[in-house]
């Protein structure tokens, strides 16, 4: 049998079934009319592994960058320094991509990002290869609280994250990597089938945070959107479905003048 071919122009292929099957046409109710219980707003720490308090964003001293000027300077940069990115500015990223400004009981947090219905279906884990004041390794960061919980300092992490990540090696010279997963129903619980429209456009707006505020502490990034699913949320430890990566994005030291790509 000849193998099939992929659809030619005008054939439905599996992208646009998804946005014909997401159209509000063809969603029922969903749980949040149904009466049902919202889902937690944050996953809960694992009370067996180490926290590390993060400054407070009010106690974070960075330097001023005006906004026109960030946007002038943002680019991919895939080549960065030998040096360390600092534990503050860390806290200052972590804040500005997913921080929580205001929370409102166990029903909604407002944060530094837009997201569908305030929904903040996101938790951020972090690869740290050369953090100043972290050992190297996996954390997750705890939004809520502004902390981290360290997940696994297995030495051969990073090769196996660049491998799945189809072998971008500027992943193992950065000094962090932001990746981003998804916890879907904290959004299909208000918007059904579509929910799933909303999480790709919310980590367009997280990352683009990401991009800008770096631009504040001298670093550059570079988001990742090839990679082996499968692989991934194995390494972080997460099923795939109930909670899934949908984007990363490295993070280092830059210089005036490094190559950098659009």
């Amino acid at each position: 049998m000849m193998p099939s071919s992929p659809p030619g122009p005008g054939s439905p292929g599996t992208g646009q079934e998804f946005m014909e099957r997401t159209k509000y046409r063809s969603i029922g109710k969903s749980d949040q009319q149904k009466g049902v219980p919202q889902p937690l707003l944050e996953v809960p720490p694992e009370p067996d592994r180490p926290c590390i308090e993060l400054r407070r964003p009010e106690l974070l001293e960075i330097p001023p960058l005006d906004l026109r000027t960030a946007i002038e300077r943002r680019r991919s940069v895939r080549a960065y320094l030998h040096e360390p990115v600092a534990l503050d500015e860390l806290s200052f990223l972590l804040w500005c991509t997913q921080g929580v400004k205001q929370t409102f009981g166990s029903q909604a947090t407002f944060r530094t990002v837009p997201s569908a219905g305030a929904r903040h279906a996101f938790e951020t884990f972090l690869l740290a290869n050369d953090v100043e004041g972290l050992e190297p390794g996996l954390y997750r960061y705890l939004a809520l609280s502004h902390r981290l919980q360290q997940r696994d300092t297995d030495p051969a992490l990073a090769r196996r994250v660049a491998s799945a990540c189809f072998d971008q090696q500027f992943i193992l010279r950065s000094g962090v990597v932001f990746l981003w997963t998804a916890v879907p129903y904290r959004m299909t619980w208000r918007y059904g089938e579509r929910g799933y429209r909303d999480l790709h456009l919310d980590a367009g707006h997280v990352c683009q945070n990401l991009y800008l505020a770096a631009e504040s502490v001298g670093c550059g990034v570079c988001a990742i959107a090839a990679f082996d699913d499968d692989v991934m949320n194995g390494l972080l430890g997460i099923d795939g479905t109930d909670q899934f990566l949908i984007y990363l994005a490295t993070v280092g030291k830059k210089e005036e003048g490094i190559p950098v790509a659009v």
